[in-house]
């Protein structure tokens, strides 16, 4: 069995989402796996309990009870382990991490970012395309690397940006279609590593 292990920082609802899909789409019989473990570095993570009332397993691993990110990557890679991990999706994980634990997962650690990589790769996504006056806007499903928000694409989704949106506007219809596409992408990961 494939065993993927979700990083989640805070309402989950792209695990949501995920989960979903793997029962929905029957990923156990059509790819062998299954999401076996949602894991946050915030103890007051709404996910954690959307997972848990999903029958799938927690755990917490607080990022402010570690002196550096590679004492809290330490921790959390061995929290991932656990489960034997095929893949390892950061779901809203709102933390950067070290190379080295990057390197440790290379090739099974995706990501979902909300813009069109390369454009704004980091935070604040929304807001700097429409001050930039972008047309367009979206989201980008990429396999982590140690360069931040630069490692291969794997699905893209364009939004039209609207004359009135906001950040806040944005970000929600960028949202909806997370939510179609992150899961869309990790069961095209799946069948490629059959």
């Amino acid at each position: 069995m494939k065993n993927i292990v979700i990083l989640i920082s805070g309402g989950g609802s792209n695990m949501a989402a995920i989960v979903r899909a793997a029962e929905q789409e029957r990923w156990a019989a059509r790819f062998n796996a299954r999401v076996a473990a949602v894991i946050s570095n915030k103890p007051d993570a709404a996910g954690l309990a959307l997972a848990r009332a999903a029958g799938i397993a927690t755990a917490v691993v607080p990022h402010k009870d570690f002196a550096s990110r590679e004492d809290f990557d330490a921790a959390l890679a061995q929290a991932i382990d656990a489960h034997a991990p095929s893949l390892v999706v950061l779901a809203g994980f709102m933390r950067i991490l070290t190379p080295g634990f990057v390197t440790r997962y290379a090739g099974r650690l995706l990501n979902i970012h909300p813009s069109l990589l390369p454009a704004f790769p980091g935070l604040h996504t929304h807001q700097r395309a429409i001050e930039a006056g972008c047309k367009v806007a979206g989201l980008t499903v990429h396999q982590v690397t140690v360069e931040l928000d630069h490692g291969p694409i794997l699905a893209q989704a364009v939004v039209p940006v609207l004359p009135d949106d906001t950040a806040a506007s944005l970000a929600e219809r960028v949202l909806v279609h997370e939510h179609r596409v992150y899961p869309q992408a990790i069961a095209a990961w799946l069948v490629e590593t059959k």
